[in-house]
């Protein structure tokens, strides 16, 4: 009840008069031609299409599906399994038109009877009219004015004599909802979340590993005492302040110009390149280019034109003994400088040259003996293998610095006693080590192979004068002059000695050779082997001979008189049927020869 009036809710009969009354009217315009009665008429369009009775009593059958018309049919995927695009049959038809979510619980279920038991609410307040009656007979609340002309609230089941509310007493609650339910009292201010992070440089880290063996243990063993004798013999000796302060001095100067001068020189070495190929552009192009026209008028001679001249002012005095190229570079190639007047023996040197500068040697190493033979390693072409004049072959690296060889054998480790003519690289051994073969005028066919920071030796075969089998109880040794591996065949060498006689060796058989050819009659220069015919070799001497031979016959094949002595002869890298010789005569001057067969 409203404060200051007087207001009553009834429910009127009358309302129950008018709803039969309107069903009356319904039924009269059922009845009585609908609309006509009350003065309205049907107005037939003009374009409507007139049909006939059968084809108004005619059935037309329309079919709904649940299928979205708008859906694509040809939708493939590709198949990995059967790596192919195969059509989808199973295709989407829904068509979401409204999506609402809602948050309400339905009275009849468990979630429900469990709400209503929880809050103390009866489990059914529906009520039940006796008698039967429609929903269109229940009551109906309306709005009717009071006295003073307010209106008055509706009728509500609430307020009803008979309604459970009014008997119990009790109004009905709302129930929770029990999936978006919040408390506002229970909501606090949430602080916001902060986070400290800060990053450091993590400490450096190395690994090491290493085959820990007892001479290696002895060895540091006896460089730490090394190390406590010369702490000892430094607090032993006095020194003055100043004299020290003076030695500090010129260590820091020589110590900030070597860092400046490394700095400074890889871009010098590069601006120098520049300069060379500049200065001497004409004979690079002539390198290139260079054709000389009357070879046309020439039979079966030509001309050779000098291009570069490489010289290094600390080697006066030195003979040139072996020459090699690089593989990898083919720009860069090594020399050997020694001397061939045995009675008097000096000093030697190793020098890598660039045909990208000319004035001056990428790479010097000074040795105490005359260089004899060299040999670069095709796959690591840092590594040269030297031989030496007295009888000792060592491993230079050209990525360590410094003038020393990283391997150097000694009469302990082996070496030969007379100087070694020949070195090879050989493939690497069943241990994946590198290794290469020397031969020298001792006898010694020697196979050494590169194990931590020594040579390990193996003795392949001593050569004789009469047999393999007999030359340790003889002692008749032979001179081995030129060594040469088969190109296919890794364990199949030649082998050419002082006597002027070729023997085919093997690896797998020490005491015995395969074969023997009576090749000259004075010392066998070179022997090598074709690039391209696995039977074909060739030979040279100083009987002023090339002879070019069939390993599997005893006689040669071709033979060529260049009347001087021949010092080397090698193979063309590009034709089977084209080598190079030089010869020596009296005057010391050097001539090739380029020679052709067919």
């Amino acid at each position: 009840m409203r404060k200051g009036s007087t207001v009553q809710k009834v429910a009127l009969p009358g309302l129950k008069l008018n709803k039969n009354k309107k069903k009356d009217e319904e039924e009269a315009l059922d009845a009585g031609g609908g609309w006509d009665s009350y003065g309205k008429a049907l107005i037939k369009p003009p374009d409507q299409l007139e049909l006939t009775d059968a084809e108004l009593k005619e059935e037309i059958t329309r079919t709904l599906t649940a299928n979205n018309p708008h859906a694509p049919q040809n939708i493939v995927h590709y198949s990995f399994k059967e790596r192919s695009f195969k059509v989808t049959t199973a295709v989407d038809q829904l068509a979401v038109l409204f999506e609402m979510e809602g948050n309400l619980v339905h009275i009849d279920s468990d979630e429900g009877r469990r709400l209503r038991a929880k809050e103390g609410l009866a489990s059914e307040p529906a009520t039940v009219k006796a008698g039967g009656e429609t929903d269109e007979e229940k009551l109906e609340t309306v709005v009717i004015p009071d006295e003073l002309g307010r209106e008055v609230d509706e009728v509500g089941e609430e307020d009803r004599p008979d309604s459970v509310v009014s008997k119990t007493g009790a109004k009905e609650q709302k129930a929770t909802n029990q999936f978006n339910f919040s408390e506002r009292a229970s909501q606090t201010l949430n602080n916001p979340p902060r986070e400290i992070s800060c990053q450091t440089e993590p400490p450096p880290r190395s690994i090491f590993g290493a085959t820990v063996s007892q001479w290696e243990i002895y060895d540091a063993y006896v460089m730490e005492l090394q190390k406590l004798e010369r702490n000892k013999e430094k607090q032993k000796a006095p020194t003055l302040r100043k004299d020290v302060d003076k030695s500090r001095k010129k260590t820091m100067l020589t110590e900030t110009a070597n860092d400046d001068i490394t700095k400074v020189r890889k871009g010098a070495k590069i601006l120098e390149r520049m300069v060379h190929q500049n200065t001497f552009d004409d004979l690079a192009q002539d390198f290139k280019y260079f054709e000389d026209g009357s070879d046309e008028f020439r039979d079966q001679e030509g001309t050779l034109l000098p291009l570069w001249k490489f010289q290094y002012d600390k080697a006066k005095g030195l003979s040139i003994t072996a020459l090699c190229w690089n593989k990898k570079y083919p720009d860069l190639f090594a020399v050997g400088m020694g001397s061939y007047d045995f009675s008097y023996q000096g000093r030697g040197m190793l020098v890598f040259y660039s045909l990208k500068n000319s004035a001056f040697p990428e790479y010097i190493y000074p040795t105490d003996s005359g260089v004899m033979c060299l040999d670069i390693h095709e796959q690591h072409s840092y590594l040269a293998a030297v031989g030496f004049n007295d009888g000792c072959v060592a491993v230079y690296n050209l990525k360590r610095e410094g003038s020393e060889p990283v391997y150097k054998s000694t009469a302990k480790t082996g070496k030969h006693t007379d100087p070694v003519w020949q070195v090879r690289w050989q493939k690497n051994d069943m241990d994946n080590k590198n290794n290469f073969c020397s031969v020298s005028s001792d006898g010694r066919v020697v196979s050494w192979a590169l194990v931590k920071n020594e040579l390990v030796f193996t003795d392949i075969i001593r050569l004789s004068l009469v047999g393999p089998e007999s030359a340790q109880q003889l002692g008749l040794l032979a001179c081995g002059t030129s060594l040469d591996f088969h190109k296919q065949m890794d364990y199949l060498f030649l082998v050419g000695t002082g006597e002027g006689k070729i023997h085919k060796c093997s690896k797998t058989y020490s005491s015995k050779y395969l074969e023997t050819y009576e090749a000259h009659s004075m010392a066998v220069d070179a022997v090598k082997w074709n690039h391209f015919h696995p039977k074909v070799f060739i030979s040279c001497s100083s009987d002023w001979t090339i002879k070019i031979w069939d390993h599997t016959i005893n006689t040669p094949m071709f033979t060529f008189d260049l009347k001087v002595p021949v010092g080397d002869v090698a193979w063309a890298p590009y034709s089977s049927t084209i080598f190079a010789a030089v010869t020596t005569d009296g005057n010391q001057e050097e001539q090739e020869y380029y020679i052709g067969v067919k």
